[in-house]
């Protein structure tokens, strides 16, 4: 339990120190071009990647106060582990993979490659889209097994984190299909937002191991 909150603990001071880098150490040339005029950020702050680093100190911040929950509620004598379906390994490796493809899509739009881009912003989504299926028949097995959110306290954490984790990811989703009709339609200076989006992605996959890990050791 300590393992997954030390986790959690290296991930804030990571964003901390990513939002720090982003609102003082970015050259104002390599900076999404921003209309003066109507705006000024201090320091030659990116605000998106700023905005971005505050999301994910406070979603680790969330998820920090729900694995201590956690680990105060196992201690009391009514708490039954909970044997993971199998799945669960299945639906890590495709996050995984969405992660990975991701990033070779960053790089595409980082070097300007059009075709690259599309395809790796598709197969992303089919990845993410496929690990939230797999969670969903995960859920349905353990139904199935006739464990239920009220069936235990130790069901109803399982249920608690994966669901608040996928909810998580259906809201990166949301800012995926926009950017992925960008790419499509051909827009210009899409680069920051697969940039950032790819942050989020990445991120999620840290907290989701950490999440499994800690479910798999309790």
């Amino acid at each position: 339990m300590e393992v997954g909150l030390i986790f959690l603990a290296v991930i804030l001071a990571s964003l901390i120190g990513w939002m720090l880098k982003q609102s003082i150490n970015t050259q104002p040339w390599v900076a999404e071009n921003v209309d003066e005029a109507s705006y000024q950020a201090p320091f030659n702050a990116r605000p998106k990647a700023v905005a971005l680093a505050t999301l994910l100190a406070v979603i680790t911040s969330f998820f920090a106060l729900l694995v201590s929950a956690y680990s105060l509620r196992m201690e009391l004598g009514d708490w039954v582990p909970l044997t993971e379906p199998q799945l669960l390994w299945t639906n890590t490796v495709v996050l995984i993979l969405a992660s990975i493809v991701f990033q070779w899509t960053r790089n595409a739009a980082r070097n300007g490659q059009s075709q690259r881009l599309r395809t790796g912003m598709l197969v992303t989504g089919v990845l993410t889209m496929a690990f939230l299926v797999g969670q969903y028949i995960a859920w349905q097995q353990l139904h199935s097994s006739g464990h239920f959110i009220t069936s235990n306290p130790a069901d109803a954490f399982f249920f608690l984190l994966t669901g608040l984790h996928a909810l998580h990811i259906l809201g990166g989703m949301y800012v995926w299909t926009r950017a992925t009709m960008r790419v499509f339609a051909g827009s210009e200076n899409i680069e920051e937002s697969i940039q950032l989006s790819a942050v989020y992605w990445h991120f999620l996959l840290v907290v989701w191991l950490v999440l499994f890990g800690l479910l798999l050791s309790t």
